[in-house]
Parts: C-alpha cells; sequence; structure tokens
C-alpha cells in the first residue's frame, strides 16, 4: 500500500528537499544584502556540478581537492558577477541589474555548453553505491551525504552570522544599510562576500545532487526555480525560513509524486506554493511590511 511507502516518500522528499533549501538561502543572502533577486543563481548550481566532474573526469583530481576546488571558483565568479556585470552597470535601478543576472545566466549556460557539451554527465557517488534501511525506507548513501551536507552548512552559515565580524556586518547591511555605512561598515566588501558566499552554497548543491540526478548545461534554470519558490515559501530574505520551505517543498513533491503521479509534482508543488501566498503573501515564516507615509 501507498501508506507503508510513506518513509520512503518522506526521506526522499527531504533529500531534494535540502538542495532546494541551500540553493533558496543562496537567494535569501543576496536579496538581504542588496534588494536584488540574483536568476543566475540556478547557473551556480549547475557550474558546481559540472566543475566536479570536469575536475575528477577530465583533469583526473581526487573528490574531496574537486569539491574544494570547485566551491572556490564558484565564489570568485559569484564576485565577478558583482563586481563587472552589475558592478558596472551604468543604471542601479533594481529592475535593471536583476535582468543583468538574468543575462549572465544566460551566459553562463552557453558558456557550459561550449566547454562541457549539451549531453547530460554523470558524477559517482561520494562513497559507496550500497543502499541503508532507515526506518523502513531504503536511502542511498549519497543522499545521507546530502543531508549532512546541508546540516553542517546550515549550522556554520548560523555560526557565521552569530559569532564572526563579517557575519555580524552583513546582518548589520541588511538590517540598515545606511546606518551600516554611517557607523564605517565597508558595505561594498560585505556585498561582494554575499555575493560569493551564495555562489558557494550554490556550488555545494549542485556536487551534492549530480551524483543522483547527473548535470547539464541547462540543470541550473529548474533548480534555480525550485530554490526560488522555496525562498518565496519560507519568506522571502527570511533565511531559515528558506531552509524550511526547501524541506517543505521537497517532501510535497515526492509526496505528490508518490500519492499522485510523477508527472505532475512539478505543477502540484507550485500550485500548492501560491494557496500558501494566497493565504499568507508573506511566507509561512516572513512577516508582513507596513509603510506609513
Amino acid at each position: 500500500m501507498l501508506l507503508d511507502q510513506l518513509p520512503q516518500f518522506l526521506l526522499s522528499g527531504l533529500t531534494s528537499g535540502s538542495i532546494y533549501a541551500l540553493v533558496a538561502v543562496g537567494f535569501c543572502i543576496i536579496y538581504n544584502a542588496t534588494g536584488l533577486v540574483n536568476f543566475a543563481q540556478g547557473e551556480f548550481v549547475m557550474l558546481g556540478g559540472m566543475l566536479m566532474i570536469g575536475l575528477t573526469q577530465d583533469m583526473g583530481l581526487a573528490m574531496p581537492t574537486a569539491f574544494v576546488t570547485s566551491i572556490a571558483a564558484a565564489m570568485l565568479l559569484g564576485v565577478f558577477l558583482e563586481r563587472v556585470p552589475l558592478g558596472l552597470a551604468r543604471s542601479r535601478h533594481v529592475l535593471i541589474l536583476v535582468l543583468v543576472t538574468v543575462g549572465f545566466s544566460i551566459a553562463a549556460r552557453g558558456a557550459a555548453s561550449l566547454i562541457w557539451g549539451k549531453t547530460a554527465r554523470a558524477l559517482p557517488a561520494f562513497s559507496t553505491e550500497a543502499p541503508l534501511l532507515l526506518a523502513g525506507a531504503v536511502i542511498s548513501r549519497q543522499a545521507l551525504w546530502i543531508l549532512v551536507v546541508t546540516m553542517i552548512c546550515v549550522a556554520l552559515l548560523h555560526l557565521f552570522f552569530q559569532r564572526t565580524s563579517v557575519g555580524q556586518a552583513i546582518r548589520a547591511v541588511s538590517d540598515n544599510r545606511h546606518g551600516a555605512i554611517l557607523v564605517g561598515i565597508p558595505v561594498a566588501r560585505m556585498v561582494m562576500v554575499s555575493f560569493a558566499l551564495s555562489a558557494g552554497l550554490g556550488a555545494t548543491a549542485g556536487m551534492l545532487i549530480a551524483p543522483i540526478t547527473g548535470m547539464h548545461y541547462s540543470a541550473g534554470v529548474m533548480l534555480g526555480l525550485k530554490g526560488f519558490a522555496a525562498a518565496i515559501l519560507g519568506g522571502y530574505g527570511h533565511v531559515w525560513g528558506a531552509v524550511a520551505g526547501g524541506l517543505l517543498l521537497g517532501v510535497l513533491e515526492s509526496l505528490a509524486a508518490g500519492f499522485i503521479s510523477s508527472a505532475y509534482k512539478d505543477a502540484l508543488a507550485f500550485l500548492i506554493l501560491l494557496c500558501v501566498l494566497w493565504v499568507r503573501p508573506a511566507g509561512l515564516f516572513g512577516q508582513a511590511r507596513t509603510r506609513r507615509v
């Protein structure tokens, strides 16, 4: 019976939801620092996976070395996006800057197709392929990697924003940009760090999911949309809400695929998202903002 497979659906949903959560947090970090929606976030997911595949299979690097190198390369690309396409834009209008991120994402997909081709490529699992039995459900070891690394990333982010001077400075910029300038916080540098951090999280998500789904030059489009939806569901700009929104979205998708049809899981997940936003436009954990005029 389908109810007997409920633990399997939940574990599968938490696995995919962890990926959405990492992407959603990347969206929120940049939005809090700049007020922009970075539609290139999905491409950093794709680039992380493709860089990992290229470094391990084409250049023969060991997995740990390729993992760290891919994150570093993605973070440099994030800095490049902030400093060059966005930094040199003549107009500072939000809509123009958002379109710049769209243009960067298109350019990134085109470059990836030229470098790695248009066919999907697979990445070996981080450890043995033997699955595990957990709470009555079968889970692959790569799925455990996804869950564990996501928890580590969330914990490190919490420590970074709460305990380090750079993290607290980014929070200050997020809360009050003009106030941060007045007290001497280098806002431009904090924005650059935010872009690097967001790109690193996206690349991590891409490398984690690549052994399960494979990776190709356009894979970042849907992953970016799912991460964006998760960020909205949790309350756009609310980092921990983004984590919860990603996990919830993944579980809803898995349940829809299991109890209805996998052909409609994407549509049903977004339909549930729309229903939530009709009832609570600020998202599950966001707060409605009022402006006095």
